[in-house]
């Protein structure tokens, strides 16, 4: 009864919108329908803020294709260029748009294996949620797992998450989650990364592609081939890292120690790289302890 009362269910609407200059139909649940048009896209043209909304899924179930219709309902002109795949993009897409633009961090999570690499992403999405408050925007952040970002995004930044999912093996489900519910499923949850509170609402989405898929999936796989190539040099980083924290502090030999034996063998490294590396590894450390 909670979840029909705030949307209904079964009603699908009909959403005229360009692609490409060609105009097609979207169908949208009517109950979100109504909450982006007539909740979210007020609270950013009138009220003067900027709206984060996370959508995240599995691969595989159409996270960024419900993501894209979103953003097309929220900003008709959405299109290629308002998608990132990379921090660079991001930042440089969040710092040129235009007031009541929809940008969209696709893939944001992907290929980033590494700890060290996860919390660069983090620390670059927290650095800019609080330098865009007044900026006007829908961002919308799109990621396997919530629960793979920052505390302070979650609960501080983002109003609100679509999970989209697979039933019997087919597409097009999604649960809605407010901002309390994000919250106590991110507590309750984050250890094993489970979806156990009960949404604010479900529904189901058509695959219908908001933008040029073709040239949508040509942009991802050229950004993506060179994220790969940018996670495998921070691989080799964070190993490196590691083996500098080892011999600080496990191997107790300190940064003037671990400096004198690495010039031994051939491998000049100043104190303060090694001061940065021992407090970023500290720091890795205890918000894993979190």
């Amino acid at each position: 009864k909670e979840v029909r009362r705030i949307y209904g269910l079964v009603n699908m609407v009909t959403v005229s919108i360009k692609v490409d200059g060609n105009t097609e139909n979207l169908y949208m649940d009517g109950g979100l329908y109504k909450h982006l048009t007539k909740k979210v896209k007020p609270s950013v043209e009138k009220k003067d803020f900027d709206y984060v909304m996370i959508v995240d899924g599995s691969e595989g179930t159409g996270k960024s294709v419900m993501a894209f219709q979103i953003a097309k309902v929220l900003d008709p002109k959405f299109d290629l260029d308002n998608i990132c795949f990379t921090p660079s993009e991001f930042i440089k897409a969040v710092t040129h748009a235009k007031p009541y633009s929809c940008i969209v961090f696709d893939e944001a999570f992907t290929g980033l294996s590494s700890r060290a690499a996860l919390s660069e992403v983090n620390r670059l999405l927290v650095s800019l949620m609080m330098e865009m408050r007044q900026n006007n925007l829908f961002v919308i952040l799109v990621m396997p797992t919530f629960f793979m970002l920052d505390k302070y995004a979650v609960l501080h930044r983002s109003k609100e998450m679509f999970h989209v999912h697979l039933r019997n093996g087919k597409r097009g489900f999604w649960r809605f989650y407010d901002k309390d519910k994000m919250k106590k499923m991110y507590f309750d949850g984050k250890k094993y990364y489970e979806y156990k509170v009960r949404p604010r609402s479900f529904g189901r989405y058509k695959g219908l592609w908001a933008i040029n898929e073709k040239k949508y999936l040509e942009k991802k796989r050229k950004s993506l081939k060179g994220k790969q190539r940018r996670t495998k040099a921070e691989a080799y980083k964070e190993q490196r890292d590691t083996l500098l924290y080892i011999l600080i502090k496990d191997m107790k030999l300190g940064q003037r120690g671990t400096s004198r034996v690495c010039s031994k063998y051939g491998f000049s490294i100043n104190h303060s790289t090694l001061s940065d590396v021992f407090t970023q590894k500290q720091k890795e450390l205890l918000e894993t302890q979190d």
